[in-house]
């Protein structure tokens, strides 16, 4: 028997999830499909969203449609956000999440999904015909006809796990792994590429001294993620978290058996995240520092089970009993499950389209770890684009191309597609050129009306954020327009030790001075309306940085002549006069839509822009 669908997505991580809903909600009828069903939106490394710059794509994500936001609010156990020493651009929510709680909720989004069937199955093969996705075959050889394929495999794609000099074929948390559709990948023409990522060890809680470590308390009030959230957070019982350092005899442990480390033995080909690095590759590569900062995080409300955060080993397990029982306030700890290295198969991302689809394979699209990044929130940003693009192009309808300028899921995509990786991408928010731009407190400004143009922002959700819009100008334009006199005003100046001024001022002159917040003028602000936190933040950080966001949106202006410069697809660079070697052999290779998306391949000089300019006679 040969089943029917219209999409179907491998794999029901991160990305597998927000490309299903997406392409679901869109009409179509979609299959997701998942090694296990107890394994839906698993979050095997650890239990939060969020992050710094991850933070950002959450919002993002929320402001287009997607669900990442909305399950993390509801299973949220602790709230912080990063960075507020810094400026407003690199502020950056992070979310402790119940880890099952967060994969029932989602697991029952999906299963509560119109036009979307979730199915335990093991695709092995997928079928091309005339360079298309046709269909997709589970290991007990059902075959699922289809018109759009997406791979989110995470990091199941032939995975092997390990530990010392311990190693076994497995998935993450010990899972099964796939088998079978690497190779038929790769016989397809794609290029195969082998990364590494790791998790620590996870304590029991009631082993634990935590009266010798440091509290971390959550923040109030706690802003969520999602629009879509009505329970109000600052009711929930925020959950501590705690801080513990490594010390010198932790580091001699770790270094008295560097050899006996998968990492460091041979035994681990892939190569692992620059940013997330194991315990034993800080003490190697930052040798001068006396410790490092652990963070000690709980699973869930139900559980014991206490996450080290910065801990992440392939170690043997006797090494890392030592270690543990090294730190202060462990040393009784339990471990109730060892930490692991984890290698797996992923793809050369430079080989999709910025829609994700395969340059070579119609209808082919990747998603998630598959394109070679890490974490929870590049892999969902990913998936929502991948499920997008895969129901539009069968709706006949135009792509989503989100642009360095006015998302990190935009920048992302664009440093995947355009530049490669050679280690697994993580978002950060220094990859953003625009950050002042790209904040979390105007990702649905941003987003939120292309989310409605692709049909998945409903017209009431859309109406609603319009309303809020319209109040951010309004009071905006408020603070401009609203002058105090210097009898007015300096009592208030003098209380915070600012300059008192000799003219009447406007409430924003006032709020663009360092040190003075929005909530402090309230003392002032007799006539101030009620509005929501959101949208106070909105308003505040646009009238203090007002100057920087001008400049940005001019740099942008700047740089949009190229992004809108479209390159043929046929073009034949080889016959380009002028262009240097490397610059011909790098275009050929990667067929880059804009001559803007061109002068970002590593290898492609100005002097090649100037040429390419000349030749298509656009200068």
């Amino acid at each position: 028997m040969i089943n029917k669908t219209t999409v179907a997505v491998i794999g029901a991580g991160h990305a597998g999830v927000e490309a299903a809903l997406a392409a679901a909600r869109l009409g179509l009828d979609t299959v997701l499909f998942s090694l296990s069903l107890d394994a839906v939106a698993n979050l095997p490394c650890n239990p939060s969203i969020g992050g710094t710059g991850k933070g950002h794509l959450v919002f993002e994500i929320d402001a287009l449609g997607g669900e990442m936001g909305r399950a993390a609010d509801l299973a949220m156990l602790q709230s912080r956000t990063l960075n507020l020493g810094k400026g407003a651009a690199v502020h950056s929510k992070r979310i402790q999440v119940d880890r099952k709680k967060y994969q029932a909720i989602i697991k029952h989004t999906l299963e509560s999904e119109r036009n979307l069937r979730l199915v335990q199955a093991e695709i092995v093969s997928v079928e091309v015909e005339d360079g298309r996705i046709c269909s997709v075959t589970t290991s007990l050889g059902e075959v699922w006809e289809c018109r759009a394929a997406i791979v989110s495999t995470g990091t199941y794609l032939e995975g092997e796990i390990f530990v010392g000099d311990k190693n076994y074929p497995a998935g993450p948390d010990g899972s099964l792994p796939s088998r079978g559709l690497s190779a038929c990948l790769s016989a397809l023409g794609v290029r195969i590429v082998r990364f590494k990522t790791g998790t620590p060890a996870r304590v029991n809680r009631r082993s634990i001294d935590f009266s010798a470590l440091e509290e971390q308390k959550g923040e109030r009030p706690v802003v969520p993620y999602s629009v879509l959230t009505e329970k109000d957070l600052d009711e929930i019982e925020q959950i501590p978290c705690h801080i513990v350092y490594t010390n010198e005899d932790t580091h001699k442990i770790i270094r008295d058996n560097i050899g006996r480390s998968a990492m460091y033995s041979g035994k681990i080909h892939g190569t692992g995240p620059r940013y997330c690095p194991s315990i034993e590759d800080k003490i190697t590569r930052f040798a001068d520092k006396g410790r490092h900062q652990l963070f000690i995080e709980p699973m869930g409300e139900d559980t014991e089970e206490m996450y080290i955060q910065g801990f992440s080993t392939s170690l043997p397990t006797d090494v890392q009993r030592k270690m543990l029982h090294s730190l202060r306030g462990f040393k009784d700890a339990e471990i109730m499950r060892y930490a692991y290295a984890i290698e797996y198969d992923c793809c050369d991302p430079t080989e999709l389209y910025p829609t994700l689809e395969f340059k070579k394979i119609s209808g082919l699209y990747g998603a998630g770890q598959f394109n070679g990044t890490s974490g929870y929130e590049e892999a969902a940003a990913q998936g929502l684009v991948a499920g997008v693009n895969a129901a539009r192009k069968l709706l006949g309808k135009s792509e989503l191309v989100l642009r360095r300028d006015n998302s990190y899921i935009g920048t992302l995509i664009d440093d995947l597609t355009t530049k490669g990786t050679n280690e697994p991408y993580r978002m950060m928010t220094s990859r953003a050129e625009y950050r002042m731009l790209l904040r979390q407190d105007n990702a649905d400004q941003r987003l939120t009306p292309i989310g409605h143009e692709m049909g998945l922002i409903p017209d009431e959700r859309y109406e609603k954020f319009l309303e809020k819009k319209a109040n951010i100008e309004r009071e905006t334009e408020r603070l401009e327009k609203t002058h105090l006199s210097p009898d007015a005003v300096n009592p208030f100046l003098l209380k915070y030790e600012q300059t008192p001024v000799s003219s009447g001022v406007s409430l924003a002159d006032l709020l663009r001075r360092p040190g003075i917040s929005y909530e402090m003028l309230g003392e002032l602000d007799t006539a101030r309306p009620e509005l929501d936190l959101r949208i106070k933040m909105t308003v505040e950080i646009g009238v203090k940085y007002e100057g920087y966001i001008k400049k940005e949106i001019a740099e942008v202006a700047r740089h949009a002549k190229l992004e809108e410069k479209l390159l043929p697809a046929d073009i034949d660079y080889e016959n380009v006069r002028g262009l240097r070697i490397e610059a011909r052999q790098k275009l050929a290779k990667l067929r880059p839509r804009t001559v803007g998306q061109a002068s970002r391949i590593s290898g492609v000089n100005p002097a090649d822009i100037s040429v390419l300019l000349i030749y298509l006679g656009l200068a």
